[in-house]
């Protein structure tokens, strides 16, 4: 007698009829087997919106996330409802149901049509007694339709002898390839590997050498899953890594599938995995029409044997052919609970038919088992109290800590239960303590396993107050959970950048989706490349070493298209970020060419730098000609040293002007007199100098346009004049060792050269006035235009000092007298020696023409 008939027989002595429904009865059950991309559940969906209402059971959350998505679509939200342990959306009028196997009612909710996807895993050791019982007890009123592999063929038909057994052929052809090294992967592939630490290590390969990869492990949260699917669906990346959790029903656009190993701990040992355990990861290869293909990764670890399947393996893979189960796991799905002893008893109860075993000992049993044998379990009475105690042990262990971890977990749960509902406050303090979005992998991991417990905890109907409140933040943290955590695996195993680079590489670099935002970074699909400053790219700072030589490559192909652009754009405008600093000319702050000094002229010769010569023809050849024209307008400032070094260069100034004229270019538009060597210039000779700008002072021969401050900032920027600069060129700095250009000292200030000849120019005046009327030597001289000019007035006497201005201080009124004091008395009596050595600043040693003067003199 079958452990059916039997449970039948229970229920008869416990006084409860079985379903005697003659439209239940006489329902319809078809058993639709096959390969994976057969399109079983496809059908299966069309089955039960062509119903009434309709209830499918599925193994993973994620899939019963995605066939509600479809189911929603058709039928609309009102009508459409998700059920699973830790989500429940159940609109008032919905007919038609998607779950979880665990979550899906053992009646099928009274429903037209009931589904139940993947019935192969009835032979799992830790889940297959539930699929076991929804096989063979849950039924629609009118189609009932069972999917999964043809192995579970056989006991099919033994167990649901009324089932009408159909086999779909797969749509495309699996073929086997061989080994494949990371770097030989085809696009679209998925790496199948057994471990995290193996999924972990593929991935980062890949995401060094082909761009990244997207992860999925069943320790992921389904929104993070769907999340990093989502990354692989989209092209974003172009490879997946998974655990053999990518063979159970999800649907990608893979092409190829690897097997970074072939062996896998089963909970209890490592073993091979079997032919059609291969076979269901294999088959995710190929999408409808389209072939698939799959081999082993090789290359992994040097010395050690590549992974291979054996020559029967790929056969039974190949052609579908696969040793048939022999037998499925059952528990008592109804057991007693009159006392916790016959509940465990009948829960370790054996079948008595020979194709059911009894299921091994589950994580709730043990559970069960564990705080049966403390004094907790001591207390437990009513047939009530049991029930809801082994609903308490039913409890998922989602954090994957063992069985006494979990145990104490349950044992704190049930001191709450006990006593009725778990308080909204105790619940909302242990949901906030999960609130937290940093940590790495394992730690957001961790934690979206523990809020998945309290979400689970938080749907149970008689558990939580407040339990849509509670479910509803349950739901959001875990949202928020998954979201970080697939922003870290996104941060840690893909790099966008370089797969887009990988993708586009090899094409016509016009094509390369490079672009050029207004602020110079260059971008590759949103992705940052790097800068571009002037006309110089620059590397992104962030990218890891081994990404650099691929960005430049791509730079190398792609941007003389865009730089030639930006030349041309340039040479068009009217140049206004232009200048000219150190010797060089430069944009927004970037060379663009150096300025070579040359003899004879004031105007450099461009020297482009590397970025500008590497320009297309067209563009560079524009770009320099308007280069060189706004040049030759920006030094129009240097027009008298222009006119200069033409009049050094003509022969019929004469040796002693020349040499004049080689002593003010060496000094950059002036010269001390006693520098100058003027006692050699014949008279006849001033007027041609001072028809090209000389001017002939008391102390130095200067050309006062060339002492503005827009000429000294030009000599300056050219490179040509190294000493310190004053922009503005103020009249009266304060002094010091090392005076900028065209200042010459005065006490502890120093003024501007031509400011200091017409100081001494208007003390002459005054002088010679004085002497006119009488021929004394000493006179009045009035210090207000120096003080007016910003000089002190010690300052000012020490600068008509050095040019030979002597005072004599006015005796002080006697005591008792009243008047005005009597007026230093002036007069002149230059010295040639201190003149020497108040000299302005000369140009530095090894500066442009420095010496120049004294080599030609």
């Amino acid at each position: 007698m079958r452990r059916v008939d039997i449970s039948i027989a229970r229920r008869l002595r416990a006084g409860r009829e079985p379903a005697t429904d003659d439209r239940v009865q006489d329902s319809a059950i078809k058993a639709v087997l096959g390969p994976t991309n057969t399109g079983k559940t496809h059908l299966a969906i069309e089955r039960m919106c062509g119903h009434s209402s309709g209830c499918m059971g599925f193994p993973l959350r994620l899939l019963a996330r995605e066939v509600y998505d479809r189911v929603r679509a058709i039928k609309g939200d009102a009508n459409v409802a998700l059920i699973t342990g830790e989500e429940r959306i159940e609109p008032p009028n919905a007919r038609y149901m998607c779950c979880t196997v665990e979550a899906m009612p053992r009646d099928g909710a009274g429903a037209a049509f009931v589904g139940l996807d993947e019935v192969q895993l009835a032979a799992d050791r830790e889940r297959g007694h539930i699929f076991t019982d929804r096989l063979l007890n849950t039924r629609g009123r009118e189609e009932t339709m069972l999917l999964g592999s043809a192995t579970v063929e056989p006991l099919v038909r033994e167990l649901v002898p009324d089932a009408e057994v159909s086999d779909r052929p797969r749509f495309s052809t699996l073929t086997h390839v061989g080994p494949r090294k990371l770097s030989r992967l085809p696009p679209r592939s998925a790496i199948v590997a057994f471990s995290a630490e193996q999924v972990y290590t593929v991935a980062e390969m890949l995401r060094r050498f082909r761009g990244g990869a997207a992860v999925v492990m069943g320790a992921l949260s389904p929104e993070t899953r769907n999340k990093q699917v989502e990354l692989f669906q989209n092209g974003e990346v172009d490879y997946i890594v998974a655990t053999d959790a990518i063979g159970m029903g999800l649907n990608l656009d893979v092409s190829h599938v690897a097997f970074a190993g072939l062996s896998k701990f089963d909970g209890q040992r490592m073993r091979r995995l079997l032919p059609a355990e291969m076979a269901q990861i294999a088959g995710r290869a190929g999408r409808h029409q389209r072939d698939g293909t799959f081999g082993t990764l090789g290359g992994q670890n040097r010395g050690s044997a590549t992974p291979e399947f054996t020559e029967e393996e790929v056969y039974a893979i190949e052609e579908h052919r696969f040793v048939p189960l022999t037998h499925l796991f059952w528990r008592e799905p109804e057991p007693r609970f009159d006392s916790l002893g016959t509940l465990i008893a009948d829960l370790e109860a054996s079948p008595n038919d020979p194709v059911l075993r009894l299921a091994p000992e589950a994580i709730d049993l043990a559970t069960l088992k564990r705080l049966a044998e403390e004094p907790l379990g001591q207390t437990i009475r009513g047939p009530g109290n049991i029930r809801r105690f082994w609903e308490a042990c039913s409890l998922p262990d989602f954090r994957q800590r063992g069985p006494d971890v979990h145990a104490r977990f349950v044992a704190r749960l049930w001191q709450d239960l006990r006593g009725g509902y778990l308080g909204a406050d105790y619940v909302a303090a242990r949901i906030s303590e999960l609130d937290n979005m940093s940590g790495d992998i394992d730690t957001l991991q961790g934690r979206i396993a523990a809020i998945r417990s309290w979400a689970y905890i938080c749907q149970r109907p008689d558990w939580v107050l407040a339990r849509d409140e509670m479910a509803s933040r349950a739901r959001a943290v875990e949202a928020k959970l998954s979201d970080a955590l697939h922003a870290r695996l996104t941060e840690r195993f893909v790099n966008r950048r370089t797969a887009i680079l990988m993708k586009s590489l090899g094409e016509n670099p016009d094509l390369l989706p490079i672009e050029l935002a207004e602020d110079g970074a260059v971008s590759v699909e949103g992705e940052p490349m790097g800068t571009i400053e002037g006309l110089r790219f620059t590397v992104d700072p962030s990218a890891r070493h081994e990404d650099r030589r691929m960005l430049l490559a791509a730079a190398e192909k792609a941007l003389p298209r865009l730089l030639g652009d930006k030349a041309e754009a340039l040479a068009a405008s009217a140049l206004e970020d232009l200048e000219i600093a150190r010797g060089e000319l430069r944009w927004n702050g970037q060379p663009l060419a150096k300025l070579e000094q040359r003899d004879g002229t004031v105007t450099p010769l461009l020297q482009p730098v590397p970025e500008v010569k590497a320009l297309p023809e067209g563009p560079r050849t524009k770009l320099l000609a308007a280069l060189e024209s706004w040049l030759a307008a920006k030094l129009e400032p240097l027009a008298p040293l222009e006119k200069m070094h033409h009049a050094s260069a003509n022969p019929e100034a004469g040796s002693q002007a020349r040499a004049l004229l080689l002593n003010l270019i060496a000094g950059h538009g002036y010269t001390s007199r006693e520098k100058a060597g003027i006692e050699h210039l014949p008279k006849e000779m001033r007027p041609f100098l001072r028809k090209i700008g000389v001017t002939f002072g008391a102390l130095d021969i200067f050309s006062p346009l060339l002492l503005k401050p827009a000429s000294r900032q030009l000599l300056h920027a050219l490179g040509v004049d190294r000493r310190p600069l004053q922009e503005a060129m103020l009249p009266v700095i304060p002094g010091g060792k090392k005076l900028p250009s065209g200042y010459r000292p005065a006490g502890d200030q120093a003024i501007r050269i031509d400011l200091a000849e017409k100081i001494l120019r208007a003390a002459h005046e005054t002088r010679a006035k004085a002497q006119a009327k009488d021929r004394r030597r000493k006179f009045v001289l009035d210090l207000a235009l120096p003080i007016s000019i910003g000089l002190e007035e010690n300052n000012a006497i020490r600068l008509l000092g050095v040019a030979g201005f002597r005072v004599q201080r006015a005796k002080p009124l006697a005591e008792g007298q009243f008047g005005p004091p009597s007026p230093d008395r002036w007069e002149w009596r230059p010295s040639r020696r201190k003149q020497q050595r108040a000299a302005p600043a000369r140009p530095r040693e090894g500066s442009a023409f420095a010496g120049l003067a004294d080599l030609l003199s």
